[in-house]
């Protein structure tokens, strides 16, 4: 048995992750190569490894002629039959070539051809292994900025977080873990090309995944999801289990989970919702925190109406109309928002045919109204004794 051999392909077999069959095919082609190189061609040369011994044979099959014309493909009787004696004319026979008689280029030739089908095969195995992150979340640290892009080590090769993928206002420092979305792999010549995003939708949803077991035990549903990154993100839930409330396992106890991610995306607001078939719901849910009074929505044309009371309108646009432009893009639908007052001018409620259920919602939206002054009355009438017995004592 050939020890050394063995030593030597189980321990490249755990550090670069080579099967040890592809470098035996590797070696028996650094043979034939060594052999091309010695003696000019190899069509008659072979050379078989012993997968169980790693011992290797290599020999020229040589036909017995009486007169040696190609002493490569020939032997002569004399010689054949001082390997056999029952060797005759037109017979093959096995000659052993022995690899020590190699000249020096023909041996550094077998060795490159060796260390060629190393540097593949890695490249191929880390090739292999990233490509199957693809799409998912890694998590790296931060090397270098060259340039306004960033060098993200992933343990075996080096990603790219390009300047377009990056968070606005994030910076990063050397030595630094951040946990990245794989856009893309690609094989290339120098191994494999990764590119990796802080922006892309899917990370929210794949650190969900990674925090929430029930989403991890398909219990809960990530049904679509919008993000500004860097500032806001709306994620609709589904429970595929009536006893599991969607929106408070994202949340966790005292927010525990959604805080993880959060405190991920370096304090990214996130607005986790119920997801619902009916798509005025879903519109009315998408725009919380706002209230809203009706969505009229149009599954055809992808369109929906929406009215909100007059304190709201500016809570459900949202900054720079933010909260309605992720509202839309969480739905698929174009959304049109209106105050109550605009509504009333332009007709809307009649259009809609909401004037019962809207003096209905008037005369509840009252009674919070009430409620709410009541509660400050009792609060000013607490401070007013607060008062009183301050003065008394």
């Amino acid at each position: 048995m050939n020890k050394e051999l063995l030593e030597a392909l189980k321990l490249l077999e755990k550090e670069k992750d080579i099967n040890k069959d592809t470098l035996l095919e590797a070696i028996e082609n650094s043979l034939l190569q060594a052999c091309k190189g010695h003696f000019g061609k190899t069509d008659n040369i072979h050379v078989h490894m012993d997968r169980e011994t790693y011992d290797y044979e290599l020999y020229a099959e040589k036909e017995v002629v009486e007169v040696v014309e190609d002493s490569l493909t020939q032997i002569s009787l004399a010689n054949a039959r001082l390997l056999n004696a029952k060797y005759n004319i037109g017979d093959i026979v096995r000659v052993e070539i022995k690899s020590k008689e190699f000249g020096r280029i023909a041996t550094s030739n077998a060795k490159n051809v060796i260390l060629q089908k190393i540097r593949e095969e890695e490249r191929k195995v880390l090739f292999e292994q990233y490509y199957a992150k693809e799409k998912d979340i890694v998590t790296g640290v931060v090397q270098r900025y060259f340039g306004r892009n960033l060098s993200i080590n992933l343990g075996k090769v080096d990603a790219t977080l390009s300047e377009n993928e990056q968070v606005r206002g994030e910076h990063f420092e050397p030595t630094e873990r951040i946990k990245v979305y794989v856009l893309e792999v690609k094989d290339t010549t120098k191994g494999p090309r990764i590119l990796v995003s802080r922006t892309h939708p899917e990370l929210v949803k794949r650190l969900f995944e990674a925090e929430v077991t029930e989403i991890k035990d398909g219990i809960v549903e990530i049904k679509a999801i919008s993000r500004e990154a860097g500032s806001r993100t709306k994620m609709a839930v589904w429970s595929n289990d009536e006893n599991v409330d969607a929106v408070g396992a994202c949340v966790g106890i005292n927010g525990a989970r959604v805080n993880a991610v959060v405190e991920e995306l370096r304090g990214e607001k996130i607005d986790i919702i119920n997801w619902n078939e009916n798509p005025a719901l879903l519109i009315e849910n998408a725009l919380s925190p706002a209230k809203v009074i009706c969505v009229a929505a149009d599954e055809d044309e992808k369109s929906a109406q929406v009215i909100v009371p007059d304190y709201q309108l500016s809570l459900a646009i949202g900054k720079e109309g933010q909260n309605a432009r992720l509202a839309a893009r969480l739905t698929g639908y174009k959304i049109d928002i209106k105050s109550e007052s605009q509504a009333r001018e332009l007709g809307l409620f009649d259009n809609l045919q909401f004037e019962d259920e809207y003096e209905g919602y008037e005369e509840y939206e009252e009674e919070d109204r009430e409620e709410d002054r009541s509660e400050e009355s009792d609060a000013v009438e607490v401070s007013d004794l607060s008062q009183e017995e301050q003065k008394e004592n």
